[in-house]
């Protein structure tokens, strides 16, 4: 429970426990068109740039989105895929699968490599897809897999598409900002993300950071006026203001919530707080009788899976309803096969903070009867 504001600690991918300071951000009313929130998107367009290893000067862009995550995925894929182009999906989790379903409600022609939720793509997988169907033009892959908490190998992934001349597209909504993710290393076209993820802002807007050249090509191809991403970023880059109105509020929160993450230490600094904290949220599950569902080499610091104890008097809603009295929040998992649950590592958490949730998890057990076995 966070002492100051009674509010339990979010152990979630998003939206998460955000800081004071942050919330304190969005106490200011100003005017989408006035020049002191125009200079706020200016100058976190760049941070974000930055955030990826690249600048505008070198041909890169950054245009926020309004809306959730899934806003700005849907932009990049209904404004990137051409008429008559063909999109390959690498699917181990329900947000790949969410990628086809969007693709599908646009009748984007689409093809996929589906793995378990409990394995990765591989870079072959990939090889042997494009080189079986020419007519694939894009490629999408989710970078972290919140499903499990599984972490693709964009990197390797990357290679692949680009010797084969495609456009990829890479879903960071769960990792930029925690887990470093550059343009030059990723080889990717697009990255998406969102302001309430690893940058600890509050829900309301996505962005998409892009090649400018790839950008460029979006021209005149979206399937939606509101999530057209070029002209989107055209109507910024005329005047510094967006076409329909943007959350004001929240992008305040986001430019505080990225000075935090600068005076942090960066993306490395914040990608070993949650490496810690993800780490020992693992040992102590283990030690109270847990077992987690991917392989040590895939885990992301981002979020952990557990399976469900077998126990009869195990019930995920009791669980959550304990746990939440004691100031924790929890989600519960999304397996294609078996039942889990899942504890984020990432927001404003400490290592004090993953204490009192292992503290909290061996009373809720005691409290609800159930018995662990190692």
């Amino acid at each position: 429970m966070d002492a100051t504001s009674g509010e339990p600690k979010l152990f979630t991918p998003g939206p998460l426990t955000t800081s004071r300071t942050v919330k304190e951000a969005m106490l200011i009313d100003l005017g989408s068109r006035e020049v002191e929130f125009t200079d706020v998107i200016a100058k976190f367009r760049r941070q974000l740039l930055d955030l990826a290893g690249v600048t505008k000067e070198a041909g890169f862009e950054a245009v926020p989105v309004q809306g959730s995550g899934t806003y700005g995925i849907e932009a990049m894929i209904s404004s990137a895929v051409p008429a008559g182009g063909k999109l390959l999906v690498l699917v181990n989790g329900v947000y790949g699968d969410r990628m086809v379903a969007i693709a599908a409600i646009h009748g984007i022609s689409t093809a996929t490599v589906k793995t378990s939720d409990r394995t990765v793509p591989t870079p072959r997988e990939v090889e042997e897809a494009l080189a079986a169907d020419p007519a694939i033009t894009h490629v999408a892959v989710v970078h972290c897999e919140t499903t499990t908490g599984i972490l693709n190998p964009v990197t390797e992934i990357g290679r692949v598409v680009k010797n084969a001349g495609k456009t990829y597209l890479i879903d960071a909504m769960s990792s930029f900002g925690g887990i470093p993710l550059t343009f030059d290393e990723s080889r990717a076209d697009f990255i998406v993300s969102s302001s309430n993820k690893c940058i600890e802002g509050v829900p309301g807007f996505s962005f998409v950071l892009a090649r400018r050249a790839s950008l460029d090509a979006c021209a005149g191809q979206a399937r939606t006026m509101t999530l057209d991403l070029h002209a989107q970023w055209a109507a910024l880059e005329k005047s510094g203001q967006f076409r329909f109105t943007p959350p004001t509020h929240v992008m305040l929160a986001f430019s505080r919530a990225l000075d935090e993450l600068i005076a942090e230490g960066g993306v490395a600094a914040r990608n070993l707080r949650y490496a810690k904290n993800q780490a020992r949220v693992a040992e102590g599950m283990r030690a109270l009788g847990f077992h987690t569902v991917i392989k040590e080499e895939w885990q992301s610091p981002i979020i952990t899976t557990f399976l469900d104890p077998t126990h009869p008097n195990y019930d995920f809603e009791a669980l959550h309803d304990a746990l939440k009295k004691r100031g924790c929040a929890i989600y519960p998992g999304k397996l294609s096969q078996g039942d889990a649950f899942r504890i984020g590592s990432v927001g404003q958490l400490f290592p004090e903070d993953i204490e009192h949730l292992l503290t909290s998890m061996e009373e809720s057990l005691v409290e609800l009867g159930i018995e662990m076995e190692p």
